[in-house]
């Protein structure tokens, strides 16, 4: 026969009262189990995601300068314009040379005049070949006198090698310049190459094609996606490393040559049995979760694998289908019995975030 205890109520309002219960338990008392969730160990495709960072470049970069020695006449652009490529961008002093172009225009009109005129008589046979020739001659050097000439005078047109966005301006109108005066400088940013390095253990795994994503502080809350264009030829030596370039899209000009980006690259891919991290509970060196056996917490030994997005992988001592505690953890003991708050739940699919 139960014994039986009186324990006497105190309401919120003062007013007092006694119950009997009974007690089964030592002392009286009689537990209920702890409470606790459950998860179910399922399988998902897992990648290896490895980080490293990377200094952007300019798809195409140059500093603009002269070909020729002379003083600049005018300016055309601005700190941080875009030009197509063509634009001009310095015109230096060519008043010689344009005079020099009227004299050589006249001289190419007149062995011109001269040349027709000989070859018309060359039809009526009133003059030999030769004068026909030697005018013929007179007519090429004059055209390529003209074509030096004009050629002379572009190079006074400091134009836009390519379409991109200029740096600052480093002459003034008046300046005098020489061959490798640098007057600003010119990057295509269209595309931005991103080169990182990677440790040479994952070189089989790394080829042209392979997608990676790209994070910048001066943007943290967004993504730049690239893809995998070259990989070194060599590998470093010292470092062990290889030196992988990708390339970006930069439609709206966010990202410019020199800034520092972390990269994130999923490289194989595998089926990995996952659990919550919540589930875990260590021992000195050893992990183990509680299984839900028949209403009863039974503990078992694994070997753990990579964790990401609050999941962890179980390379060893877990079955896919098997259902694990996954908290409430604090009160439950090997072999004791517990009460489930819920049934278990699968694991949604984990992300490589």
């Amino acid at each position: 026969m139960h014994s039986l205890r009186r324990s006497c109520l105190i309401l919120i309002f003062g007013v007092g009262g006694c119950t009997e219960e009974d007690a089964s338990g030592p002392g009286g008392f009689s537990p209920q189990p702890p409470l606790v969730t459950t998860a179910v160990a399922t399988v998902h495709p897992l990648s290896n995601i490895v980080e490293s960072v990377g200094t952007t470049r300019a798809n195409e970069s140059v500093t603009v300068t002269a070909k020729v020695t002379d003083s600049i006449r005018h300016v055309r652009f601005e700190d941080g314009d875009f030009v197509d490529q063509g634009d001009v961008l310095v015109e230096l002093t060519n008043e010689e040379q344009t005079a020099l172009l009227k004299e050589a225009e006249a001289d190419l009109q007149d062995a011109r005049t001269q040349y027709e005129r000989l070859k018309d008589l060359l039809d009526q046979q009133s003059v030999p070949v030769s004068e026909v020739d030697e005018a013929g001659a007179r007519l090429s050097g004059a055209r390529a006198r003209y074509q030096a000439i004009v050629a002379r005078l572009d190079d006074r047109l400091i134009r836009a090698p390519f379409a991109g966005v200029l740096g600052f301006r480093q002459v003034s109108a008046g300046s005098l310049i020489t061959p490798g005066t640098a007057i600003t400088t010119l990057d295509d940013v269209s595309i931005i190459k991103l080169d990182f390095a990677l440790p040479e253990v994952y070189l089989g795994s790394v080829h042209p094609g392979l997608e990676l994503t790209a994070a910048s502080a001066a943007f943290p809350e967004r993504k730049f996606d690239a893809v995998v264009r070259t990989v070194g030829s060599r590998v470093n030596p010292v470092t062990r490393a290889v030196q992988v370039r990708a390339h970006i899209d930069n439609p709206e000009a966010l990202l410019r040559p020199g800034m520092l980006m972390t990269v994130r690259l999923a490289t194989t891919s595998r089926d990995a049995v996952m659990v919550p991290e919540t589930a875990l509970l260590q021992r000195g060196a050893e992990t183990f979760v509680y299984l839900l056996d028949d209403g009863r917490a039974r503990s078992t030994a694994i070997e753990l694998g990579v964790r990401r997005g609050g999941r962890a992988e179980v390379r060893r001592g877990l079955a896919p289908g098997q259902v694990v505690i996954a908290t409430g953890l604090v009160k439950v003991r090997d072999g004791g019995p517990v009460r489930t708050a819920e049934n278990a739940e699968t694991l949604p699919e984990p992300s490589d975030a």
